[in-house]
């Protein structure tokens, strides 16, 4: 992407997805975190058990994508007030 490793991480990308997924309202917290999560803490358990919220993670990514798809077409991009 162009981008140096002292500009942007994969954590950090990982943070601006999970506050835009847990701030939109429309997903659950536990859905979210599965889907940005590395991996089960059991991990048998992870191996096996890929389904948890499957169908709403499956939505929740389309969801994303089509919101890159708006910024990248030149939508307007929301800018988060300063704390």
């Amino acid at each position: 992407m162009g981008y140096g490793p002292d500009v942007v991480t994969a954590h950090g990308f990982r943070s601006t997805v999970s506050t835009f997924l847990n701030e939109s309202g429309k997903w659950h917290p536990d859905a979210i975190e599965r889907a940005l999560a590395h991996g089960d803490s059991n991990a048998i358990r992870g191996i096996y058990n890929r389904g948890n919220y499957w169908e709403e993670r499956v939505q929740m990514a389309q969801w994303w994508s089509d919101y890159l798809d708006e910024l990248k077409a030149g939508s307007e991009v929301l800018r988060f007030q300063a704390r």
